[in-house]
């Protein structure tokens, strides 16, 4: 076995490293060189190491294993849970992830373990009185696919709504809730805006901004009274019944 090398003064960290190039998780990327599973150029990594840009990075095929063993769950969300940590005496979704509340109809054949629960965390949120499609995972990689403002992925909405005055929400207003708005002094991405029927508009995002749509919608006059995750990325809600979960198949990606 090599021998560890210490860090150098200058260069990026390993684990940095690592996430950029779409290896692993910044957390994960710690507990690989932790247990010994990174080399740098032929040498051992240390935790904390730095190391030039375009260094040679292995990854032991055991870290691989590790992290194809991590799960995804796709849950549909009802409206009284919190995504992340319990707060206000509300309960986090996370606890609605049991075997008795596994969909009879999930595809997958992945048996359950209570292991699967561990460090399984919210990859996005919906507000408390939302509902829909949440993704709950214990793989970093998917986690940073789907979070931050870079995020690519498209995610679906259906949002039943009131117009505060008489009439229609006028076309000039569904141009402004497409492009045109700002929230906390950011303009908004351009959005796909368009009415699914005569009280339901269909939303389409690439961010997710803290209780983005019902902002927009306040910002030209309506107030959302219902709203439902309906598809992340090519994953989509289905039939999933609400209060109950099923694994993410193998052959799924979000991208």
């Amino acid at each position: 076995m090599s021998e560890p090398i210490s860090g150098a003064a200058e260069g990026v960290r390993v684990s940095k490293l690592i996430t950029e190039r779409g290896l692993a998780s910044r957390r994960e990327a710690d507990a690989w060189i932790e247990a010994g599973w990174v080399k740098v150029d032929g040498k051992m990594a240390v935790l904390g190491q730095r190391a030039a840009a375009d260094c040679r990075i292995e990854i032991d095929p055991r870290a691989r294993h590790e992290q194809a063993r991590r799960v995804t769950v796709l849950l549909h969300k009802p409206m009284g849970f919190v995504s992340g940590q319990a707060e206000d005496g509300y309960k986090p979704a996370a606890t609605l992830v049991i075997p008795a509340n596994r969909w009879k109809d999930d595809p997958t054949r992945m048996a359950f373990h209570p292991g699967q629960l561990r460090g399984l965390a919210p990859a996005g949120r919906l507000d408390i009185d939302s509902t829909g499609l949440l993704v709950l995972t214990q793989d970093g990689r998917i986690a940073k696919t789907l979070i931050g403002d870079e995020t690519k992925v498209e995610k679906e909405y259906l949002v039943r709504v009131q117009y505060g005055k008489p009439g229609r929400l006028p076309d000039a207003e569904l141009e402004r809730l497409r492009h045109g708005l700002e929230l906390d002094g950011r303009p908004l991405r351009p959005a796909r805006v368009s009415w699914q029927n005569e009280d339901q508009l269909r939303f389409v995002l690439r961010e997710g901004r803290k209780r983005q749509i019902r902002r927009m919608c306040e910002l030209v006059g309506l107030k959302v009274v219902g709203l439902k995750r309906v598809r992340i990325g090519s994953v989509s809600l289905g039939q999933l019944p609400p209060g109950q979960w099923r694994y993410l198949g193998e052959n799924e990606r979000f991208i």
